[in-house]
């Protein structure tokens, strides 16, 4: 979507052609704009501080700013996936219960202009550094155009899943077809009646799968391990239902607030053992039909703690697919006897047509544990234990992201003392609240680490984080605070706390890019709070009261040791 023209005239006093002039000054300066940059942006407008968000796209929202593959859309439904801004949602109704990224975009637009937020962002604008003056005490932003700016309180909300991921492979030089990677997709692409692998089968494969494979001669998944998808049941909303709705959003996003995850739905205090297979496959049946995440936040409570009820649940879920899936090859790839993985440790895609379109003739499935990407050749790939190449016009690389810090690592970000962040956590990421870090005075993270993230609907978490870092923010300036900085000892106990959540689970069998396992030579560890956004929320607040964990300077602030 082409960025709307800003009229500098309404910009913060800051802007030129663009952005940031030199040594500009705020209360709060914020790196990415999307639903994390709005949010943060939107509150702290309300507050009285002057705030200005750098990005390095054109125009708002992040995430769905950069995904423009076919078939994108989010996983999270409507009402649940928009931001708790009562202006922006009694004059915006969804078509769809998960809208795809161009209807995201066109939300997103809408607040905006509901909002007139542009006038406070400089788009077009890559930060490459973060300082800390320690006299000042203030921060030091420097762009990729030359700007400059400085501010006493630094949010990063640069993206849970940004930086793309492109693994290298030999000969990719000699090939003479087109690669793209998902997060970099151009959008006046098309592959009717061409060749197209598709390299992965993770969630994005799955939506690019459904896609392109209706319009391609001839496509392959190369595949490592099967996602297990669950029946999205998308359906069309219509305006005069979401009017009506209205009136209990405020209810709802409550409700969604103090839930595990964002959505106000329940899991079943029962074990699945503890019920006879009859009725458990009864109920299994009604999750199945409910569509979305139902399946798995609705399911019996031991399904990641205990391997015999998981099974359970996987063996139910076999039998699904294979319901639709006709080719006793693709069965035994898509949805083998033996799982591979423990059901919900990893991202579950929601699909709609996916395995009807993997039935088709002209749609094929590798595994490529058993056949390596050996190198690619002029024309295509070879695979290992293959004797001639096969032909792609396109290779699609839905090969993920180096995910929870990738962003944070690669601009420029340093500590109090100077050291970069990639070098901070280069023996593993440490953080408290997953929100703040030792050595970053007045720095905040947003949909990050070491938090319920991953586990959460985004705008929830978002909202649930953006809300701390203000009213932190506002509080300390209340009291004529000067800094506020997470100790070493704090941090090493929320870490040693979260790894203590997930020991007695499942979790830890699986590796995804949950635990940051997916980059090659990155360290592999769980990054996720697993008790759930709402204790998470309290926790985080509890650390208010006398600052907790915190070392605070000036003002009338207590700090406390941990």
């Amino acid at each position: 979507m082409a960025s709307v023209p800003v009229d500098l005239s309404k910009a913060n006093g800051t802007t030129t052609n663009g952005h940031a002039t030199t040594e500009a000054e705020y209360d709060v300066i914020i790196v990415g704009a999307g639903f994390s940059g709005i949010s943060a942006l939107h509150r702290l407008r309300k507050d009285g501080l002057k705030t200005h968000i750098f990005e390095a796209g054109s125009d708002f929202g992040g995430v769905w700013f950069w995904n423009r593959y076919p078939g994108a859309r989010v996983d999270s439904e409507t009402p649940f996936y928009q931001l708790n801004i009562p202006e922006v949602y009694n004059t915006w109704t969804f078509s769809q219960r998960f809208p795809d990224h161009s209807e995201l975009r066109r939300y997103i637009a809408h607040i905006d202009k509901t909002l007139d937020l542009r006038k406070d962002v400089s788009f077009n604008t890559k930060v490459n550094g973060c300082t800390w003056d320690k006299e000042a005490a203030q921060w030091t932003v420097k762009t990729e155009n030359g700007g400059k700016a400085r501010a006493k309180f630094l949010i990063l909300a640069t993206g849970l899943l940004h930086r793309t991921h492109l693994p290298q492979w030999p000969g990719q030089e000699k090939y003479k077809g087109i690669i793209h990677h998902s997060g970099a997709w151009p959008e006046e692409t098309s592959v009717k009646g061409k060749k197209v692998a598709v390299i992965g089968a993770g969630a994005t494969s799955v939506q690019i799968v459904q896609e392109l494979a209706k319009e391609a001669s001839h496509l392959t998944v190369l595949m490592r391990r099967p996602s297990y998808c669950l029946p999205m049941g998308q359906r069309t909303w219509t305006e005069e239902e979401q009017i009506a709705w209205r009136a209990y959003y405020p209810a709802l996003f409550a409700a969604g607030r103090n839930s595990g995850v964002g959505f106000p739905s329940k899991r079943l205090d029962q074990r699945a053992q503890d019920v006879s297979a009859a009725e458990r496959e009864a109920y299994f049946e009604r999750l199945w039909k409910s569509g979305g995440f139902q399946f798995l936040l609705r399911n019996y409570n031991n399904i990641v703690l205990d391997k015999e009820a998981n099974k359970i649940v996987y063996d139910f879920w076999k039998t699904k697919v294979r319901e639709r899936l006709t080719d006793p090859k693709k069965q035994a790839l898509m949805a083998p006897d033996e799982m591979p993985y423990y059901f919900g440790t990893k991202r579950t895609p929601l699909e709609h047509d996916y395995y009807d379109v993997l039935n088709q003739d002209n749609v094929d499935v590798v595994d490529i544990n058993a056949h390596p990407i050996q190198s690619f050749t002029d024309r295509g790939l070879q695979l290992a234990g293959e004797n001639t190449d096969r032909e792609y016009d396109y290779v699609v690389c839905a090969t993920g992201f180096d995910s929870f810090t990738g962003s944070l690592t690669h601009m420029g970000l340093t500590s109090k003392d100077g050291v970069d962040i990639k070098d901070v956590w280069a023996d593993g990421v440490r953080t408290y609240l997953g929100m703040t870090m030792h050595g970053f005075p007045n720095a905040f993270m947003v949909y990050s680490p070491q938090a319920p993230t991953a586990l959460s609907n985004g705008p929830t978490i978002i909202e649930c984080q953006c809300d701390f870092a203000c009213d932190t923010i506002k509080a300390l300036r209340a009291q004529g605070a000067k800094t506020i900085e997470a100790t070493s000892g704090a941090e090493d106990e929320w870490k040693s706390t979260m790894n203590a959540m997930v020991e007695h689970t499942l979790y830890p069998y699986t590796n995804s890019w949950w635990n940051t396992s997916n980059i090659p030579g990155k360290k592999a560890e769980n990054q996720s709070y697993i008790l759930g956004l709402d204790n998470y929320e309290k926790q985080c607040r509890g650390t208010m009261a006398e600052w907790k964990g915190f070392d605070v300077v000036g003002g009338g602030a207590k700090a406390v040791q941990v």
